[in-house]
Formats: C-alpha cells, sequence, structure tokens
C-alpha cells in the first residue's frame, strides 16, 4: 500500500490514479481528519464478491473444502 499525505496526492492525482488502477496498488491518503483508501475498481469488486460469497451460510468452508482438493479428484466438466 502505498502511504502519502493530502498535499501530494492533489500534486499529482491523475498519475497516482492511473498508477493504482494499472498496478491494482491501494492508496492510503492522511488528511488531518483523518485517512481514506483508494483501490483500483477491479480491487473494490473483488472485496465486495468475497464478502458476499463468506456471507452465504456454508460457503466459506466450501471454499476451503475446494482450495484443498486435489486436482485429480475433482470432475472435469465441458462448458
Amino acid at each position: 500500500m502505498i502511504n502519502m499525505n493530502i498535499t501530494n496526492f492533489r500534486k499529482n492525482v491523475y498519475g497516482i490514479l492511473e498508477q493504482t488502477i494499472k498496478f491494482n496498488e491501494p492508496v492510503n491518503i492522511s488528511t488531518k481528519d483523518g485517512n481514506a483508501v483508494i483501490l483500483s475498481e477491479e480491487d473494490y469488486n473483488g472485496l465486495m464478491e468475497t464478502l458476499y460469497l463468506t456471507s452465504i451460510p456454508g460457503m466459506k468452508e466450501k471454499l476451503m473444502e475446494g482450495l484443498n482438493a486435489k486436482l485429480e479428484d475433482c470432475e472435469d466438466f465441458e462448458w
């Protein structure tokens, strides 16, 4: 995560946003009133999907079971 103050962010907002989008690197911007974090839309959507999936009862366990499954134990599907 990149950390910077609001003054430095203002100086190069376009370049910082382009880097955040291109490299998915979050930016923490500090101000006198608190901090804000800027994420790429791709990272934000991934975070929201993860929160949604883990909110479904039993889904976290199923995902973990799938992560631990051996590839040869999985069925082949044709799409």
